[in-house]
C-alpha cells in the first residue's frame, strides 16, 4: 500500500500542461464497433457505438456508450446527494448495464503529428506518441455510405490488412480507433477478415450552442472523508461539447507505468481508490461513503484471443 501511494504521488507530480490547443468541434461521427474477440468463436462478435468528434486539425475517438452510461451515473449520483443532503448514509451507484465498453480515447492532432492515447482510473492518464504512420494505398473503386460517396484505400497497419472507404469531400484526416492520414474522413473500415469492423452510423453537424449535458460541480461527501471532490464531466461528456481538448488534470504517464497501476487496482480496488484520492488532497475511507458498480456480486474479465492489435509481421 505504502508503494502504491508513493506510486500515484509521483505520478500527480508529473501532471503537465501539454502544448496541444484546444480545437473547434465540427461534427460528431457515429459509428458500429464490432470485434471477434475468440477466434474459436467466429460468429460471435461484440458490439459497441462508438464516436468520433473531428475539427479541423484534432479530434476524438470514444465509446458512445461509454459516454451514455456515464451521464445516467452521473444522475443517480446528483439524484442521491440531493436526497440524502445531511445525512451520513453511504452513496450507491448501480450501473445500468455490465456490458464492457472501450476504456481508452484516443486524441489524433493532424498538424503537431501527435497522438495520445487516455484513460481514467480515478484519475485521467495521458501516454503520448508520434501519431502512427499508415502506408495507404488508394484505389480508384468507388461506392457511398448513407448518401456519402466514398474512395478505396488499403493497408497493412499494426498486424492487420485493412480495407478503409474514405469521403474526399470531407476533407478530416481522421477516422475511428488510429486509422487516420487519408484525404478525406474515413467512413468505414474493417481488416481484410472481417474480424474487426467500424461501420458508418450517422453523422451530426456540432451546433455553437452545443454543451456537456452536465457542468462540473463539486460535492462534499457526508461523514469518514474530509474536503470535496470534483466530478469532472466522468470521461467522455465533456465530448458532447463545441471543443475538442485534452484534459486540463490529465497525468502524463507511459504503458509500462499504467500497466502496474492497473495491476494495483486489480489486486486492491478499495485501498487504490482511497490511494488515488488521497493523492488529490482528498482523506478519509470512502468505502463507506461511495460504492460504484454493476447490479451483480462481481465482474467476470473477459479474456479473448484476439486483439486489435496484432504482431507485426517479420
Amino acid at each position: 500500500m505504502k508503494i502504491l501511494k508513493l506510486t500515484l504521488i509521483a505520478a500527480t507530480i508529473s501532471t503537465v500542461a501539454f502544448a496541444q490547443n484546444a480545437d473547434k468541434a465540427l461534427a460528431r461521427v457515429r459509428y458500429t464497433f464490432s470485434h471477434m474477440r475468440d477466434t474459436t468463436q467466429r460468429d460471435n462478435f461484440t458490439t459497441e457505438n462508438m464516436l468520433l468528434v473531428i475539427g479541423k486539425n484534432a479530434s476524438v475517438y470514444t465509446s458512445y456508450d461509454k459516454i451514455n452510461r456515464d451521464i445516467e451515473m452521473r444522475k443517480q449520483l446528483e439524484e442521491q446527494i440531493r436526497s440524502q443532503a445531511g445525512s451520513s448514509n453511504g452513496i450507491s451507484i448501480n450501473r445500468t448495464s455490465s456490458k464492457p465498453v472501450t476504456s481508452i480515447d484516443y486524441f489524433y492532432f493532424a498538424n503537431e503529428n501527435k497522438f495520445f492515447t487516455k484513460e481514467r482510473l480515478i484519475s485521467n492518464y495521458l501516454i503520448e506518441e508520434s501519431a502512427p504512420k499508415i502506408n495507404w494505398k488508394i484505389s480508384k473503386d468507388t461506392t457511398s455510405f448513407s448518401g456519402v460517396k466514398c474512395q478505396k484505400a488499403t493497408t497493412y497497419f499494426k498486424g492487420r490488412n485493412w480495407i478503409a472507404w474514405f469521403a474526399p469531400e470531407l476533407p478530416f484526416q481522421s477516422g475511428p480507433w488510429k486509422l487516420n492520414g487519408l484525404p478525406g474522413l474515413i467512413i468505414e473500415a474493417h481488416d481484410e477478415k472481417n474480424e474487426v469492423k467500424f461501420q458508418f452510423a450517422g453523422m451530426d453537424k456540432v451546433a455553437t450552442e452545443d454543451q456537456p449535458k452536465t457542468q462540473d460541480q463539486t460535492i462534499t461527501f457526508p461523514n469518514g472523508g474530509t474536503g470535496t471532490v470534483k466530478i469532472a464531466g466522468m470521461d467522455g461528456i465533456t465530448y458532447l461539447g463545441t471543443e475538442i481538448k485534452l484534459p486540463t488534470d490529465a497525468i502524463k504517464t507511459t504503458q509500462k507505468d499504467l500497466d502496474k497501476l492497473k495491476e494495483a487496482r486489480d489486486k486492491d480496488p478499495q485501498g487504490f481508490m482511497n490511494a488515488q484520492l488521497g493523492a488529490r488532497g482528498i482523506s478519509g475511507n470512502f468505502s463507506r461513503n461511495v460504492t460504484i458498480g454493476a447490479p451483480s456480486t462481481g465482474t467476470k474479465k473477459l479474456i479473448f484471443n484476439n486483439p486489435i492489435e496484432l504482431p507485426e509481421k517479420k
